[in-house]
């Protein structure tokens, strides 16, 4: 592997955090001017899930077991329809910048859920990794508007990140088994299957929220499906043939960056100095826990964490 393969693995991966990043000011503003949390995910899943699927059909076909199947259909159920929805409903409540700090913590989650559920050894370096980042929480918890409803929009982000890692520990037997395309292909179908009977029910609605959209607001929800949905989705796995998984994960931190730069501009949060103090102390945090040594789950995982 010569140098030009690692540039273009670091480009690769910082691209599609930056995509990552900006999804988030974008749903928020869909949810502001636009679109109900329910008519986002429907309209997001579903159009996302066609675009795997077409992409799919020039890609090399792998067969995928019945039971593996039915791991990846309920990893969909967590890690699309929970996780994602989630984001949706946070947004609705609370800033950009406060949803991406908690999502920064991600890794963290992770790890200890591997502790639990699959007795993942935790080192000394991870837990302090792991104090740090809920020192940071705290501050953000501490500083949050309890008067308003972002305390509310940041314990729903908490959920958000906490149903995709147990998407992440759901789907880790069959995640070396498949291509990554294989995977999302279908998570993403499953997920769009569970939201049919929504769809069906919210249909009339729906069609009305369509009819009153700008082409701003189509450009918002283009760019999340195929930006900061499908293309970000390619990026990592590419990203991943050049650069060790720690490497990889160490890019996550970008994500709250873009989205709180972004949301201050946008005018959707101000700054304040409990913000970025905690902001350090979450990527600190998570910088620590990813590039712990010995079994890394949470440095392994943390590469698909696209922040939905």
């Amino acid at each position: 592997m010569n140098s030009l393969d690692k540039i273009k693995g670091h480009l690769a991966v910082i691209v599609a955090n930056i995509f990552f990043g900006l999804n988030v000011p974008l749903t928020k503003e869909l949810m502001t001017y636009w679109l109900t949390p329910t008519e986002y995910i429907i309209t997001r899943v579903g159009l996302a899930t066609a675009m795997f699927w077409l992409v799919g059909l020039f890609r090399p076909k792998e067969s995928v077991t019945r039971n593996d199947i039915l791991l990846l259909s309920v990893g969909g159920l967590f890690g699309v329809v929970g996780a994602q929805y989630l984001v949706a409903v946070s947004l609705d409540y609370t800033s950009p910048l406060y949803f991406s700090l908690m999502s920064a913590m991600s890794p963290m989650i992770v790890m200890w859920l591997a502790l639990f559920f699959l007795h993942e050894p935790i080192s000394s370096q991870k837990i302090i990794g792991v104090v740090i980042g809920i020192a940071g929480a705290g501050v953000l918890l501490l500083n949050a508007d309890t008067g308003g409803r972002n305390l509310m929009g940041v314990f729903i982000a908490f959920a958000s990140v906490t149903s995709y890692a147990i998407y992440l520990i759901i789907i880790r037997s069959v995640a070396t088994k498949y291509s990554p395309l294989t995977q999302i292909k279908w998570t993403y179908l499953s997920a769009s299957i569970a939201l049919v009977p929504i769809a069906i029910v919210g249909l009339p609605e729906q069609s009305e929220i369509f009819r009153v959209a700008t082409w701003v607001q189509y450009c918002e929800m283009g760019f999340i499906v195929i930006f900061a949905t499908v293309t970000a989705f390619m990026l990592i796995p590419f990203g991943l043939k050049y650069l060790r998984p720690t490497s990889v994960s160490v890019y996550i931190n970008l994500q709250p960056v873009v989205a709180a730069s972004v949301a201050i501009i946008l005018g959707q949060d101000n700054f304040s100095w409990e913000k970025p103090a905690a902001g350090l102390l979450v990527i600190l945090g998570a910088y620590i826990v990813t590039t712990s040594r010995g079994k890394e789950i949470a440095s392994k995982s943390a590469t698909n964490i696209s922040n939905y």
